[in-house]
Parts: structure tokens; sequence; C-alpha cells
């Protein structure tokens, strides 16, 4: 782990530019994130990366704690100060300043079509995301099925994300997964 004054301003400057384009959260700019860490800095393993990222998303609050993972697993606690921070600063100004103009500009026909335009976008960074994620985690055919099976369930059966989680300990405290 390196704690050096270059490591952190590496990853502060990392992390405020990939805020500024992560459009519809964190988790949108997680290919990216993943690309930077793991190919690029080597600063993680596919593995670690798929646990943080799994243990960001088994923690309540916001996605972006994938981000202090990361800059913890980089920098210890500075580092995860420090990537947090800069995930979330610049957008958290560039927000403010976007939301008022978007409000003066509301009627606007463009307003509408950015708006709009915005979804799609979103969408795929999301799935991207995902795509990135289901790639660099070892899965077994167990571990796929019950991937496939919650996928299909939560998209078209109405039943509580935790019965999810219930089914998928029971399978790992069964030794299946």
């Amino acid at each position: 782990m390196k704690t050096g004054g270059g490591t952190l301003l590496t990853l502060a400057v990392f992390f405020a530019t990939t805020s500024l384009f992560a459009i519809g959260g964190a988790n949108s700019a997680v290919p990216e994130m993943h690309r930077y860490a793991v190919d690029v800095q080597h600063w993680l393993s596919n593995r670690q990366f798929s646990d943080a990222f799994a243990l960001a998303q088994l923690t309540p609050g916001p996605n972006v704690i994938i981000v202090t993972l990361i800059g913890f697993h980089v920098a210890g606690v500075i580092g995860g100060l420090v990537t947090t921070l800069a995930m979330c600063g610049p957008t958290c100004v560039f927000a403010y300043f976007v939301g008022r103009a978007s409000d003066r500009f509301k009627g606007a026909a463009w307003h509408g079509a950015l708006s709009r335009g915005l979804v799609p976008v979103t969408l795929g960074l999301t799935a991207s995301s995902a795509t990135v994620i289901a790639t660099t985690s070892s899965y077994s055919w167990l571990a796929l099925a019950i991937t496939l099976g919650t996928a299909i369930t939560a998209f078209f059966v109405r039943v509580h994300p935790l019965w999810a989680f219930a089914l998928a300990a029971v399978l790992g405290l069964a030794g299946l997964v």
C-alpha cells in the first residue's frame, strides 16, 4: 500500500475527473474505475474489484462507497477520504449549478430533449457496469444460474429483494456457491 503524495494526487485527479462523467451515479463509472484500478494502475485484482463492488452494494447508503473502498485499498483511510471527496465534490458543485440553470429553462424544448436523452445514456452506462462486474467475477454455473434467476425474478415478479439475499445466504452457508 503506497501512501505517498503522488498516489493521493493520482487518486484525487482520477476520481474527480471520473465523477464528471458518472451520469446516473457512481455505478455508471464502474467500467472506467475497473479499467484504471485493475488494468492501468494494478491497484486491485479482478477479484478484489468484484469484492469491493459487492461490498459497496451490500452496505446501506449510496453506491459511491466503491470509490471509498478502492481508495482505502490503495492508501488506507486517507486514500478513502481523498477518493470520496474527489468523487463527490466536483459533481456536487456541478449539480448545484446545473440544477439552478435547469429550473430557469424548464419550459424550453431543448431542456426536455436533453432530459429524455440522458435516460438511455444512463441505462447504457449502467448496463456496461453490470457487464464488467459479471465478467470479472469468478462464477460457477450455480452462481450464474442464481444471478440470472434473480434478474428474471426482479424484472417480472414483485418480490422483495431480501428474499434473493436470503436464498443466496442459504446456498452460501450450504457451501453450494
